[in-house]
């Protein structure tokens, strides 16, 4: 994923000529706003379960937010150009810092760093595999993996052959599976052998950025950039179903509790589907968030989701059709969706 603002509105503005596909008023609705502020963009958020977290990259840091509270709960700072950030079982987060070419080991309670270690070249999207107990830092210009022992040690860098981007794990199948974007195919990694062992093209989806999964029908959900949400048999690499989505999509989730997968995208809308069988998937919303508001994170105990967004202001009256509005400083935010609003 890219944290540049420019490049996230000029993808809502490409995404904005599609016509977004149009669904009845579902389950989700508005909750609240919470103020984020500070300076910089963002990039994935991520769910830290038993602290009752969410971990959201900002600017040259990681905002710890409480899900309890619905407030600021601390950082982790000095992590340049960060990404993401995941929490592994032995109590450390780990970070995707992209300028540097690092990850960061953070103590999860202290939110002190421990150690910075050498990943492949801009390490983007991070996930921790629980099988083997590593992290994988998934590296956009090293086109490669790089994994991560509980001590901190890089164990292995895996080639992946383009740009990865959103990465899950099957524990079960002792299997990653990962976005290559450039390449539009799934690529399918040994988690005990650190080995690629397959690779399964998406068509009719193109680039694909975010990946989700349903680990009891091995239903992987991707986020397509040509306006689709596919449903991958992730035994096979069959496409079985897909839907329309907005433009500029980042994330994809699926939460096993209600059977819904949500593409968030940067047009300002989240399609939220229904994996009615496993091989149909039905969208029963479209629902309106922010322009820019393109990554997202579902707490499935409570099955909210929530989505990073700002304010803009529009170009100067007679800028160039293509200019971009300006990220309000200090306006990033929290909006957070709850079916039937709780």
């Amino acid at each position: 994923m890219r944290m540049r603002i420019g490049a996230l509105l000029a993808a809502a503005v490409i995404g904005a000529l599609v016509v977004a596909p149009k669904a009845a008023d579902g389950p989700y609705q508005f909750i609240k706003d919470v103020e984020i502020g500070g300076e910089g963009g963002w990039d994935y958020l991520n769910l830290d379960a038993a602290g009752k977290r969410l971990l959201i990259s900002h600017g040259t840091k990681v905002v710890v937010f409480d899900l309890t509270k619905d407030a600021l709960a601390g950082e982790i700072t000095d992590t340049p150009g960060v990404h993401g950030a995941v929490i592994a079982s032995d109590g450390h987060i780990f970070s995707s810092n992209g300028r540097e070419n690092k990850a960061s080991m953070v103590d999860a309670k202290t939110l002190q760093t421990i150690k910075k270690i050498d990943t492949g070249g801009n390490p983007d999207y991070i996930m921790y595999e629980p099988k083997m107990k590593e992290v994988y830092t998934f590296n956009g210009t090293g086109k490669s993996a790089s994994v991560i022992d509980a001590s901190g040690r890089v164990v292995a860098t895996i080639p992946l052959g383009g740009k990865p981007e959103a990465g899950v794990s099957d524990p079960a199948a002792g299997r990653v599976y990962v976005n290559n974007e450039t390449g539009n195919e799934i690529v399918v990694i040994d988690v005990a052998k650190h080995e690629v062992v397959a690779k399964w093209p998406i068509a009719p989806g193109e680039s694909a950025a975010g990946l989700a999964i349903d680990l009891r029908t091995h239903r992987l959900f991707i986020g397509a950039h040509n306006n689709k949400m596919l449903m991958m048999d992730s035994t096979s690499g069959k496409i079985v179903a897909d839907v329309p989505i907005g433009g500029g999509v980042d994330a994809t989730w699926f939460d096993p509790g209600t059977g819904y997968a949500f593409s968030s995208c940067s047009t300002g809308t989240v399609t939220v589907a229904h994996e009615d069988a496993p091989d149909k998937l039905t969208v029963v919303q479209t629902l309106q968030t922010a322009t820019g508001a393109r990554t997202m994170a579902l707490d499935p105990a409570t099955h909210r989701i929530y989505l990073a967004a700002a304010k803009y202001t529009p170009p100067p009256e007679g800028s160039p059709v293509n200019a971009r509005p300006t990220m309000v400083p200090g306006s990033m935010h929290l909006k957070i969706y709850g079916i039937n609003g709780k």
